[in-house]
C-alpha cells in the first residue's frame, strides 16, 4: 500500500512563499502523472496542478503564474512552489496520482494571512 506524506506548510503573510514535497513510498513513482490537491472545510477537493511523466505541468487558472509543481523521480517526490500567496490560498494541500489513485497521505496546512 503506498504511502504519502506531505510537507512544508505554515503560516506566511499574503505575498509570501512556500516549497511543499510529497514523498510517496510506491515501488514504482516515475510512470505516473502525478498531481496537488487542496481542500478547504466544506467544500470539495479541488486540483491545482499536474506534472506529466514528461514533466509537462498544467494549473487551475487561480494559481497559474504562481505555483510551480516539480517531481524528482529519483526521491519519489513531488513538489509544489507557491509564490505569492494570497488568503484565498489557505488550505490543506495534498498529492496524489493524476487521476487519483493512491490513498490520500494527511496533507499539510498552509495558511495564508492578510
Amino acid at each position: 500500500q503506498v504511502q504519502l506524506v506531505e510537507s512544508g506548510g505554515g503560516l506566511v503573510q499574503a505575498g509570501g512563499s512556500l516549497r511543499l514535497s510529497c514523498a510517496a513510498s510506491a515501488t514504482v513513482f516515475s510512470i505516473y502523472d502525478l498531481g496537488w490537491h487542496r481542500q478547504v472545510p466544506g467544500r470539495e477537493r479541488e486540483l491545482v496542478a499536474t506534472i506529466g511523466t514528461d514533466g509537462s505541468t498544467k494549473y487551475a487558472d487561480p494559481v497559474k503564474g504562481r505555483f510551480t509543481i516539480s517531481r524528482s523521480n529519483a526521491e519519489k517526490t513531488v513538489y509544489l512552489q507557491m509564490n505569492s500567496l494570497e488568503p484565498e490560498d489557505t488550505a490543506v494541500y495534498y498529492c496524489n496520482r493524476n487521476p487519483v489513485r493512491w490513498p490520500w497521505g494527511p496533507g499539510t496546512q498552509v495558511t495564508v494571512s492578510s
